[in-house]
């Protein structure tokens, strides 16, 4: 790296990219295990679980837009402030539903809460005050510290699976260091900070196909995310599922720099059936139920996936004279809504499959509405863009 690229990396910057690390691998670090920690702490059937994932899900991804009007009204420093403060309450409630349960699922909704405030507000500030030529570099940094946090959650998580409390005690001392330091961040400058945008102008522009999508893209995803390891549980050792989670995000991380190029130049159907086809694949492979069939399937979701979430913003970009940073609180809404359904309609179907005795099944099923949904999808929007004419009767 060059000298003068080396001098966008300022002290502040660099304790916001440590930052956004800790915070996705102690998010993260959880996330993968929600199902099993639902299950045995309250012993919630696994649509009850679907629900409060789905709940916890939407509040984090749908929550970016808000959150995002939100720093900007209260200023960044205070937004990272106030997030970091939730955080560190949400890990002690996660700590203190060992003795009270209940509490574990306002404490993940007060983390999901935090994580949508958190989350634009430290990238706003990472780039504050930057060139133009220095943004590129440093929200380069700011994703690919971030994907590291949430590639090295899942084995953190995995080695702590089987004693929480301890995970979450040290969850919440370094949530309460991370708010202290926070705590020393200088005071942003206000003096060059735009006008905020009302609300009730979030939705226009809206490009439909690709918010159509991305929530589909994010329903099917999150079968993967919130249900393979409860599947997994007893199945293949919690190590190595740990280890294959970081595997996903670290080819997430490689593939799509690599298939940049080739996703801009191809048609959106193309597109879909490529990505969606490595779902289908990979979700069928979970059937196997075993290391060399997981290993495999997170392999053919990581292809899937990296063409997906890449074509997809591509078109929403294209598809709407609306400004990016409107484009991309379509997508984390659209991707809260993708979320929310997984949640509610996946837990139903696991625990149909899991009553019935063939769990396997889960998976292809789910394989199945990767192929016919998007058809269907696309269709619709074809038949919504140009209707039938009306028949002409006579006069």
């Amino acid at each position: 790296m060059r000298p003068a690229a080396l001098g966008s990396f300022t002290g502040v910057r660099i304790a916001l990219l440590g930052s956004g690390l800790l915070v996705n691998l102690i998010g993260f670090s959880v996330y993968p295990y929600l199902a099993i920690l639902l299950r045995q702490r309250m012993d919630l059937s696994m649509d009850q679980v679907g629900v409060v994932l789905g709940l916890t899900a939407f509040v984090q991804f749908a929550g970016g837009a808000p959150g995002a009007v939100l720093a900007e009204h209260l200023g960044l420093r205070r937004s990272l402030l106030l997030a970091m403060a939730l955080q560190t309450l949400g890990s002690l409630g996660l700590l203190a539903g060992e003795v009270w349960p209940p509490v574990t699922v306002l404490a993940l909704m007060i983390r999901s809460a935090a994580t949508a405030l958190y989350s634009p507000a430290v990238r706003a500030y990472t780039v504050h005050g930057a060139d133009p030529d220095e943004q590129p570099r440093l929200v380069s940094a700011s994703y690919a510290t971030g994907n590291a946090g949430i590639a090295l959650g899942p084995v953190v998580g995995a080695l702590f699976i089987n004693d929480p409390g301890v995970m979450f005690a040290a969850a919440a001392a370094l949530h309460a260091a991370l708010t202290v330091g926070h705590a020393l961040l200088p005071q942003e400058s206000r003096g060059h900070t735009r006008a905020v945008e009302p609300l009730h102008r979030a939705l226009s522009g809206l490009a439909v196909l690709p918010f159509t999508v991305t929530a589909l893209t994010i329903y099917l995803h999150l079968y993967f995310y919130q249900y393979l390891a409860s599947y997994a549980e007893g199945r293949v050792p919690t190590v190595f599922y740990g280890s294959a989670m970081m595997g996903y995000s670290l080819l997430l991380v490689v593939l799509q720099p690599l298939l940049a190029g080739r996703v801009e130049q191809m048609r959106y159907t193309q597109a879909m059936t490529i990505g969606f086809g490595g779902l289908a694949i990979g979700m069928t492979a979970f059937a196997g139920g075993h290391e060399l069939t997981i290993a495999a399937g997170i392999v053919a979701l990581g292809v899937g996936n990296s063409i997906l979430f890449l074509k997809n913003v591509l078109e929403a970009l294209a598809g709407t004279p609306r400004s990016a940073a409107v484009v991309f609180g379509h997508q984390r809404l659209a991707e809260g809504v993708g979320a929310l359904l997984s949640g509610v309609v996946g837990g139903v179907v696991y625990q149909a499959f899991e009553t019935a005795g063939h769990l396997p099944g889960l998976w292809l099923a789910v394989a199945a509405q990767c192929v016919l949904l998007p058809i269907l999808v696309v269709l619709v929007h074809r038949r919504l863009r140009h209707p039938a004419p009306a028949p002409v009767g006579p006069r």
